[in-house]
């Protein structure tokens, strides 16, 4: 794709597409090839691995801090309407309902700290999360539903007990890690994000 069709097919100048572009490009998303226009990125194994590296610190960090932290009973109480979302497999819209829902989870967590730098952070974190979910289940792949684990979270932030949340914000990333790991490698032709 280049900036002069992308302008042309939605009608409007190639200053908002460059800009979109930039920011595709800034989130790893698309690629420039000179001479040839740019191209959704594709991620390598260890590109996947660093993904994940980054978002296991600082959430487990944030459900650390959210547990000392936190003050919003009503928000709380949303976290944990939200660790008991379901879907259906082989239910798209369900999952993505989901995907959806799971943000919203682990970016609250992080409105918990009451820390906007936090906040952002995880809401950045969680557009690649999300690209890697989208891109599982294009192949037919919905992972496991991650309700206990989103429910031990919930519960140790609201016992007030740092370590615990952030040993259970651990394993569940950790767990995903693995999880999406063994898919990428069992099936590298098939999985691109």
């Amino acid at each position: 794709m280049n900036e002069k069709v992308l302008a042309a097919r939605y009608k409007g100048s190639r200053t908002p597409v460059r800009e979109a572009i930039m920011r595709l490009q800034q989130e790893m998303l698309l690629r420039l090839v000179p001479q040839k226009g740019y191209f959704v990125s594709h991620l390598i194994i260890h590109e996947l691995n660093e993904m994940y590296e980054y978002p296991a610190e600082l959430e487990d960090f944030c459900a650390e801090v959210a547990a000392k932290r936190w003050a919003d009973t009503a928000l709380l109480d949303r976290l944990t309407e939200l660790a008991r979302t379901q879907y259906k497999t082989e239910d798209r819209n369900s999952y993505e309902h989901f995907i959806e829902a799971d943000t919203e989870f682990h970016v609250g967590i992080a409105r918990l700290t009451r820390n906007r730098l936090l906040v952002r952070a995880v809401t950045d974190v969680r557009c690649q999360m999300e690209r890697i979910m989208f891109a599982a289940i294009d192949i037919g792949y919905y992972g496991e539903l991650p309700a206990r684990e989103h429910t031990d979270i919930v519960e140790a932030i609201r016992r007030r007990d740092p370590h615990a949340a952030r040993q259970s914000m651990d394993d569940h990333i950790v767990g995903s890690k693995e999880k999406v790991m063994r898919l990428a490698v069992g099936s590298p032709a098939q999985l691109e994000f």
